[in-house]
């Protein structure tokens, strides 16, 4: 077993007396949880393995901080911090997403209506540049790199290390689901709900525009019985407007692994024959494997958009009349910063600080683009599209909704040859098997 700074040592010195400066991508354990993209170049650049980055180094119960490596996934980090009667600020739905990717890919769940994302809780990082140098950065020491890291993907260095926030929890989690008959309620109970600050979890699902489903959940200390939605249940699938519903909390953390607002197979006889098989990771690796196999236009919409909650009515009734296709994944997100990763032309649009996260997940027409249609929809109102998906911005478009300024800043200082690609080409051109 190697420590810490042996792992460190190992990948600085390979990057130090790499001579290519040909695109390099990261080797990681855990497989990615983007959406599939198979032409996408880095399934053929040079690897540089970083799979031995999975240990957690420190809980510290006193002052509710973690500090662990990238690897860790968040169904390993949540069982052992549960041990402390503590867990992350934010928890992805998907069991095997990192603590680093998902401060590299934004991931936010339901207590992201009060802290934010993943990287909001965050406080300190270890970066390895692509030179091989190790830099240490925080909100008061290499500040404009700590702050860039997020939703950068890779592309300014790799976070070998991370400290970040916990918050105290209790063994179980109770869930309330409120149902309301328009879009126009439900917007107003979340609005309520974010104002008061009343609840621990906030998310839910938009079956129809006047079948609207909102999780209300708490912390509790005991349960009169509990349920689990990673077999023969499937939580979209389970939810009982009227009554109430108890998980174990790392059961409510993961309750979406097997399908978000879809879930296969859904008979109660396919899901005891498989329904341990096929959670998000097993599905992501069989993409993986046969990807060579699969035509890209097979592969449905999947996108994750963001519309600040001023535009939230416009935008329903727009995508009403464009798309028309539910079910919608919903989760309130709070902005606790005026992010350095933003720029100023999207500042301009909006000054809201609450934003809807609206998950289309599984939509399969395709006499349009509708990643495009999505991407004018958004620069229009001051929205944002996550690059997890297929993106079809120009360069120039592109840079006036990401820091053109602030990116490039940090760039030129960890990656100034340019080997883990700038974002627009890893996101936009590299991941539909464009340019180098």
């Amino acid at each position: 077993m190697l420590t810490h700074e042996q792992k460190v040592d190992r990948i600085a010195r390979h990057l130090r007396e790499r001579n290519s400066s040909a695109p390099l991508t990261l080797k990681k354990r855990s497989v990615s949880h983007q959406v599939p993209k198979p032409l996408d170049k880095r399934y053929s650049d040079e690897k540089l393995d970083i799979s031995d980055l999975t240990g957690i180094l420190a809980i510290d119960p006193h002052d509710k901080t973690c500090t662990a490596e990238p690897g860790v996934t968040f169904v390993n980090l949540v069982n052992a911090t549960l041990r402390h009667g503590l867990v992350p600020m934010t928890v992805p739905e998907h069991k095997a997403i990192t603590i680093g990717g998902a401060v590299a890919g934004c991931s936010l769940e339901s207590m992201s209506y009060k802290f934010g994302g993943f990287h909001d809780s965050c406080i300190e990082y270890e970066v390895i540049t692509a030179k091989g140098d190790v830099l240490v950065c925080s909100p008061d020491t290499n500040s404009l790199l700590f702050q860039m890291m997020h939703g950068t993907f890779g592309t300014l260095g790799i976070i070998s290390k991370l400290k970040f926030k916990l918050i105290p929890a209790l063994r179980f989690v109770k869930v309330v689901y409120a149902a309301y008959d328009s879009l126009a309620e439900y917007l107003s109970a979340i609005r309520a709900h974010y104002e008061k600050q009343d609840v621990d979890f906030m998310d839910g699902i938009i079956y129809a525009p006047t079948k609207c489903v909102l999780n209300i959940a708490t912390f509790v200390d005991s349960a009169p019985f509990v349920h689990r939605y990673d077999w023969t249940q499937s939580y979209p699938l389970s939810m009982k407007t009227g009554e109430d519903d108890y998980l174990k909390t790392a059961d409510y953390f993961f309750r979406y692994d097997t399908g978000i607002t879809s879930t296969f197979p859904k008979s109660f006889l396919g899901r005891l024959l498989f329904g341990k098989f096929v959670g998000s990771t097993a599905k992501l690796e069989m993409f993986r494997k046969l990807r060579k196999f699969i035509p890209p236009e097979k592969i449905p919409l999947t996108v994750d958009v963001f519309v600040p909650f001023s535009k939230a009515d416009d935008f329903f009734a727009w995508y009403g009349r464009e798309f028309g296709f539910y079910p919608l994944w919903c989760v309130p997100y709070r902005a606790m910063r005026r992010y350095e990763w933003l720029s100023e032309e999207l500042f301009e649009k909006t000054r809201d600080d609450l934003f809807i996260d609206l998950a289309i997940y599984n939509f399969f027409k395709r006499d349009k683009n509708y990643y495009r249609i999505l991407e004018e929809e958004l620069m229009e109102i001051g929205g944002l599209k996550t690059l997890i998906s297929n993106n079809y911005f120009s360069e120039s478009e592109f840079w006036t909704i990401w820091n053109k300024k602030n990116y490039f800043t940090v760039k030129q200082q960890t990656d100034p040859d340019n080997i883990l690609r700038d974002l627009y080409e890893k996101t936009c051109t590299a991941a539909r098997g464009l340019g180098r």
